[in-house]
């Protein structure tokens, strides 16, 4: 009976070891698949930290360094754009207007002429104004007056005279010389009162024929017109009828920094380039320099003399100016730059 019980308690427990066998045989089957892959992974992970330390690391936050003389690479934009900007004005620009009221009756120019100093450019109505000059030019031609009066000097001239010689000879009283004497005074008198009178219609005719030149408008310079306002039977008052600018010598101005006070001096000979297609460097010289330095942006001004026969450049037109400091400013920065971009030499001995 124990026989018994013990065999089948054996053969009980053979059959749960190898079902407890067989239940853990996948489980265990998944750990070692899952250990090679994490071992495959720890070791890809070592190899590629090995790479990384065995690569040279780049330079962290490094400012660009500006390219060597004869590099591909631009320029800075300072060296680009050599010289200080600049502008090319007229030399004057006038509204040219009218002194009095009037109609416009001639136009004797237009936008974009050439004018001279003196010549015509607007005449107005001149009928009434001409009319006073002839009678003007009349009344100081005659000379009735100044004749009627120098005759009666004459007159009174010999009776004083024949007067004295009688008083002398006893013929007549000391009173009839001197009312001779006081005619004479008085004809003299008028004379000069003819001759005043005279003088005075000129002076007349001078006015009227200055009351007609106003009725002619005149270029006051060399210039160009720049813009005509008014046409033929306008009436006029006080607004502008043309607009000159003088573009011979041209106004060239810049606006250097503070740090550049005293660079350039009055009657200095200065290159500017002006920014036209074509066109060549020309010279100008520093005629006016501000004597007070704007504390806003902290610059002064400058004005050049810029000699334009022909009229050949046009005002108006950016340019750039290269002052002598400046000039030898770019020059060294170029060497300096190549210097900066050259390796450094190793410290050993060969």
């Amino acid at each position: 009976m124990d026989m018994t019980t013990n065999s089948a308690r054996h053969i009980s427990g053979r059959h749960f070891s190898a079902r407890h066998l067989s239940a853990r045989a996948p489980q265990q089957r998944r750990w070692r698949r899952t250990g090679v892959a994490a071992a495959l992974l720890f070791a890809a992970l070592a190899a590629h930290a090995q790479q990384q330390q065995q690569q040279p690391q780049p330079p962290a936050h490094r400012s660009p360094e500006p390219a060597a003389a004869g590099s591909s690479r631009s320029a800075p934009a300072h060296l680009a754009k050599a010289g200080i900007s600049c502008l090319m004005s007229p030399e004057r620009v006038t509204d040219i207007g009218a002194p009095v009221i009037g109609v416009v009756a001639m136009i004797k120019v237009d936008t974009g002429d050439v004018v001279r100093q003196g010549e015509l450019l607007i005449a107005l109505r001149d009928e009434v104004e001409n009319a006073g000059v002839r009678t003007a030019e009349l009344r100081s031609r005659i000379d009735a007056d100044e004749g009627v009066a120098a005759a009666n000097l004459d007159l009174a001239n010999q009776r004083l005279q024949r007067s004295t010689q009688l008083e002398q000879q006893g013929f007549v009283s000391g009173q009839s010389t001197e009312q001779a004497r006081a005619e004479r005074e008085v004809a003299l008198q008028r004379l000069e009162l003819a001759r005043g009178q005279r003088q005075v219609l000129q002076r007349e005719l001078g006015v009227v024929r200055a009351q007609l030149g106003q009725r002619a408008i005149h270029s006051p310079f060399n210039g160009v017109v720049v813009e005509r306002f008014v046409n033929t039977g306008e009436r006029v008052e006080d607004k502008p009828m043309l607009r000159i600018a003088m573009l011979d010598p041209l106004r060239v101005e810049l606006v250097m920094p503070a740090s550049r006070f005293g660079s350039v001096v009055v009657n200095d000979r200065i290159t500017v380039q002006p920014e036209l297609p074509n066109v060549a460097p020309v010279v100008a010289t520093v005629t006016r320099i501000d004597k007070v330095i704007d504390g806003a942006s902290n610059t002064f001004r400058v004005r050049l003399n810029l000699p334009n026969p022909g009229n050949r450049l046009p005002a108006g037109a950016r340019c750039r100016v290269q002052t002598p400091t400046l000039a030898a400013e770019q020059e060294a920065a170029p060497k300096a730059i190549g210097a900066r971009s050259e390796p450094p030499r190793s410290g050993h001995a060969g």
